[in-house]
């Protein structure tokens, strides 16, 4: 038996990055999965191929934006239908944009919040009913490092970081004595698409090599001077939905290299 043999799990932003990792993390354990992401259509069907013959568990994707609260609804009621339950809801997904605040376009402002923080909102609203009924549910809110501090240039994001740990905290709180939890995870610079468009955009805003813009990068907030892997963050969040962790309850876990030690 795997420790998550018969589990349920939504992972939204899960079809690159952070949000595959655990995804593959999780499957690994035995949990059907539920991607959730853009891509092109073959791309996603080989994907959730791949995981289903690799780990031996039911893989189904749903395309749901999670800027739009209705989709979210029905990607739970998909996963619930299809899959007969969500015990493990992973709320990954997330945009960014970066531009001084007096600069800042207002449609980015209300798309980042919409995507990094409201989604959060909506899907953990949408799960939350079920998880009590059968009083077991893990719910893992990947956040960042800008949840904790900030950075010139990232209002939207740093504002939408710092609420998910507000909302994690009230969730945790509201469901302290079932058998629901609600954590969330802080990862650092972690090597994914969204971070590898800072590292060009640095790059060739600098006029320098994309090896030195990735050093410069890392060695301004990660005192390791190493990227978080999404494998690290995907055992994480398999720790996080294991028995041990049950009285972990409303914790932020920064996976930073040193970051917000500082």
């Amino acid at each position: 038996m795997r420790a998550l043999d018969g589990k349920v799990a939504i992972v939204t932003g899960s079809t690159s990055g952070i949000g595959l990792g655990i995804a593959r993390a999780l499957a690994a354990q035995g949990c059907a999965i539920v991607l959730n992401g853009f891509g092109e259509a073959p791309t996603i069907a080989r994907l959730r191929d791949e995981l289903a013959t690799e780990y031996g568990v039911r893989v189904v994707y749903d395309g749901a934006d999670m800027a739009r609260p209705e989709q979210i609804a029905a990607m739970v009621a998909h996963a619930t239908a299809e899959l007969g339950r969500v015990d493990v809801l992973v709320n990954n997904a997330g945009i960014q944009h970066v531009a001084p605040v007096h600069e800042f376009p207002v449609e980015r402002w209300d798309a980042i919040l919409a995507i990094n923080l409201s989604a959060a909102f909506h899907a953990i609203r949408a799960v939350l009913p079920q998880m009590l009924e059968r009083n077991w549910g893990r719910i893992v809110n990947i956040a960042s490092a800008h949840g904790l501090v900030a950075s010139v240039h990232k209002a939207a994001y740093v504002a939408a970081k710092h609420g998910l740990l507000g909302l994690t905290k009230v969730v945790a709180l509201e469901t302290a004595t079932t058998g629901v939890t609600c954590n969330a995870i802080c990862p650092g610079w972690v090597l994914t698409p969204l971070v590898q468009k800072q590292i060009d955009d640095r790059a060739a805003r600098e006029g320098i090599p994309l090896a030195e813009a990735k050093r410069a990068l890392l060695a301004e907030k990660q005192p390791s001077q190493e990227f978080v892997t999404p494998d690290q963050i995907g055992a994480l969040t398999v720790f996080l939905c294991s028995e041990a962790a049950a009285q972990i309850r409303g914790a932020t876990l920064p996976v930073d290299g040193g970051w917000t030690a500082q």
